[in-house]
């Protein structure tokens, strides 16, 4: 594939070469999401923000965060976003939580985690079917109704966010065979296919050709990677 997924590389703009000093200067190697994107950077930089605005404005911690991607990624099959969020979950609490959340035990979480990772499940699986009992679990939690309306628009936009990688066959980056802990490499068995390439793909814009030496995920945006 093209570094784009199914897609041919478009011609970065200004916006787009902006994305891909970041991952650079972060990661030394440019995502396989900023390469897809590079299509729409300016859409891109909008979905960067919603997330902030429905997650950190709210204080919607990081951990609750991880458990609501990876409680939504596994859901909808996405191994992206699933082995990207389950790698910073493992960070903020541990490899197994991680692991387990992802294939939907919730029994190692807090009441209030349990209802953000059901609530994500429910969404992505019958947003046509929830009812005012799932919206009193959560209140019952702790969860004011501002937040719980901002928590949903957050899950929707992972979803849309996901849905594009996914259709367009963006995979996730080769790096995570490193970083993502055992447990949660074990536990994304579904969506596209990730694997350790035989070699580094050609250059994609002002990256080394070479392997990755070294990545940090503290460093990676918390409401997106």
């Amino acid at each position: 594939m093209s570094g784009a997924g199914f897609l041919a590389r478009p011609e970065p703009t200004p916006r787009a070469k902006d994305h891909f000093d970041e991952d650079i200067v972060q990661f030394g190697h440019i995502m396989n999401a900023s390469r897809l994107w590079a299509y729409q950077p300016a859409a891109f930089d909008g979905i960067v923000e919603l997330l902030r605005q429905t997650s950190v404005e709210h204080g919607i911690t990081t951990r609750q965060r991880g458990i609501l991607v990876t409680a939504c990624a596994s859901a909808l099959g996405d191994s992206y976003c699933a082995i990207s969020w389950g790698t910073k979950l493992a960070r903020t609490a541990d490899a197994q939580t991680a692991s387990a959340v992802l294939r939907g035990d919730d029994t190692g979480l807090t009441a209030p985690e349990h209802a953000l990772a059901a609530w994500a499940r429910k969404v992505v699986r019958g947003p046509s079917h929830t009812t005012p009992a799932d919206i009193q679990d959560l209140r019952d939690n702790g969860f004011t109704d501002a937040q719980i309306f901002a928590i949903t628009v957050f899950v929707s936009i992972r979803i849309a966010y996901s849905t594009v990688n996914d259709a367009l066959g963006a995979q996730p980056d080769a790096f995570f065979h490193t970083l993502a802990p055992a447990p949660v490499r074990d536990a994304v068995t579904f969506g596209r296919p990730w694997r350790r390439p035989p070699h580094h793909p050609r250059p994609f814009w002002g990256e080394a050709a070479g392997p990755v030496a070294r990545f940090d995920c503290r460093r990676v945006p918390p409401w997106l990677r």
